[in-house]
């Protein structure tokens, strides 16, 4: 799976995952809506959930890297079919612990795991100090979405983990 990520360079560019993984060419950057391929997009706004089945819509795994701060639902105009992460928590030292505050890297490797390509997931977070850490925390639910069938299966999980 080809990951891309819509670049729009607001966070600090020393912290930026996303940076960094372009640098390993390991993603590739995008500067615009229009340069973006289309392609399954990773959207905290969409009305449906990742489910392994996303998986055959699109060769591209697309991402959108921006502060949260403005991350709103107009920053998602891209071209494809938009899906919502399930509940994962966050291992980046600037969010840990934190439930759905992902930074790119992240959010491109749960969805990986999601699409059962775990060793892609782990050779895009081997380039963080705290990427293992991620998959540790995150293993029960990130397998659980893994042998979902569809996307109201995955709700079914997610609920079950919002419910603690």
């Amino acid at each position: 799976m080809d990951l891309h990520v819509r670049y729009e360079g607001d966070d600090d560019p020393d912290k930026c995952t996303a940076r960094k993984l372009a640098r390993f060419d390991l993603a590739e950057l995008h500067r615009s809506d229009r340069a973006t391929p289309f392609g399954v997009v990773l959207n905290p706004h969409a009305e449906r959930a990742l489910s392994p089945a996303d998986a055959a819509e699109s060769n591209a795994l697309v991402a959108l890297d921006c502060s949260w701060e403005s991350a709103g639902e107009a920053r998602f105009s891209l071209p494809g079919e938009h899906r919502a992460l399930p509940y994962l928590v966050a291992a980046n030292p600037v969010n840990f612990g934190r439930p759905m505050r992902l930074t790119t890297v992240e959010a491109l490797a749960a969805a990986l795991r999601i699409f059962g390509e775990a060793e892609h997931a782990e050779r895009i977070l081997a380039k963080f100090t705290w990427g293992e850490t991620f998959l540790e925390m995150n293993e029960e639910p990130l397998r659980r979405y893994s042998e979902c069938a569809d996307s109201s299966e995955v709700v079914a999980v997610q609920g079950e983990y919002l419910d603690r």
